[in-house]
């Protein structure tokens, strides 16, 4: 049941809506990420088996100002793909601001409720292919509850793509939320706590460990509401790997993928040969728990997941299946990749190069969408041994990093 917790935190998202976004910024970007690119959704949801014309439906439970939302349908439309969107929320003003991005788009009609996740099912809201749940379970008071009210109106065979915060890469968050409760307890207005923040932001010391955080920004960049989420918040609590595959064990869940799978393994970060058989005899939660407390640098958890024993074989590169890229800018990494036969990679501030095969550069600037590998291969002037060996290479090299997928069968 609400309890005066609850109260607050709907309070805060009326005053500040999160994240803060304007809907005239989107004539200008698309907001794009982990969860819930079209891309990412049709790889390790559907496991690149799912035909592109079937049409699915999506929940955004706790929905907010509507980034995975507006993404995944601005990402649909551009390739004509038949979609379904509700938006589920509490927040009316969250609403009126994904309301208006979607008109500002000229978006495909989109349902909006305003319930919490816990209504859940609900008539209407009964069944969905795939369910994007962002930033919402570390803030109720019972997230096995909220995770088991999801996974009721998940179709079989379907998805989740959720995020969690994760505690190491929060370093001087708590301590920061705690010494703000001394100094603006939640009995005083949100507007002067607000200024309270600010004013400690401005004085914190080099030595603080927020201030030394390069994984958070939201009190840096996110304006008053990004302030008010990550310092002032009424509930909010973090997951450790091993917590969060708990969480999702309890609701019957398992992870496909940890977004980017790269990142969570160890050897990426202890590159000691003499340690490579110790980490390779750990199974492989224990080699996400260590890569995490190893790297110490994630400040959330991003996660495919699906029922335990549901989720579909992993995709695999084939003759006639179609490689897609993963990012912003496709050809400017293939230009980037055909001069330096490598990739710079950062993540969280660790920064490390993923060495590249010779025929790299040839072979992504060929990667549309639409050529399948077969057609890439027969594109290219050298014997087709060397292009499997290679091609085969750059996948094992991108693939992990959710830079190369594969898209579903037309």
């Amino acid at each position: 049941m609400p309890d005066a917790t609850d109260a607050r935190i709907l309070a805060q998202y009326e005053a500040f809506p999160y994240p803060e976004r304007d809907p005239r910024d989107e004539a200008k970007r698309l907001i794009q990420g982990s969860p819930s690119d079209l891309r990412e959704i049709d790889h390790w949801v559907f496991g690149a088996a799912r035909a592109a014309s079937l049409p699915f439906r999506a929940l955004f439970a706790g929905g907010g100002t509507g980034d995975g939302m507006i993404m995944l349908a601005a990402q649909a439309a551009a390739a004509g793909r038949p979609l379904e969107i509700t938006w589920l929320d509490r927040s009316p003003a969250s609403e009126a601001i994904a309301r208006a991005r979607a008109a500002a788009r000229g978006l495909p009609a989109i349902t909006f409720v305003r319930a919490s996740i816990l209504d859940l099912p609900m008539p209407g809201l009964e069944t969905f292919d795939y369910i994007d749940c962002v930033g919402v379970l570390h803030h109720l008071p019972d997230p096995a509850a909220g995770l088991a009210a999801l996974v009721s109106v998940l179709a079989p065979g379907g998805g989740l793509g959720l995020m969690v915060y994760a505690p190491l890469g929060r370093s001087g968050v708590y301590p920061m939320q705690d010494a703000l409760r001394l100094l603006a307890p939640e009995t005083e207005p949100p507007r002067d706590r607000l200024d309270v923040a600010r004013r400690v932001l401005r004085g914190m010391p080099p030595t603080n460990l927020l201030a030394r955080n390069e994984s958070v920004t939201d009190h840096t960049l996110g304006g008053d509401a990004g302030i008010f989420d990550l310092l002032l918040h009424s509930r909010d609590r973090a997951y450790t790997v091993p917590e969060f595959a708990a969480l999702l064990a309890g609701a019957g869940l398992a992870v496909t993928a940890w977004v980017e799978p790269r990142r969570y393994d160890p050897a990426l970060y202890l590159n000691d040969p003499k340690l490579r058989p110790r980490i390779e005899a750990l199974d492989p939660l224990a080699r996400a728990a260590l890569a995490e407390l190893v790297a110490g640098n994630m400040p959330v958890h991003i996660v495919y997941a699906h029922r335990a024993g549901e989720a579909p074989p992993p995709p695999q590169p084939a003759p006639g299946r179609v490689p897609v890229l993963r990012h912003p800018d496709p050809q400017g990494v293939a230009r980037t990749v055909a001069t330096d036969r490598q990739l710079g990679v950062t993540m969280d501030g660790f920064r490390f190069v993923v060495p590249l095969p010779p025929l790299a550069g040839a072979i992504l600037q060929r990667v549309d969408g639409r050529r399948t590998i077969e057609e890439i291969a027969a594109g290219l002037p050298v014997p087709r041994a060397r292009f499997d060996a290679e091609f085969a290479q750059l996948w094992a090299a991108l693939m992990p990093l959710n830079r190369l997928l594969l898209a579903p069968p037309s």
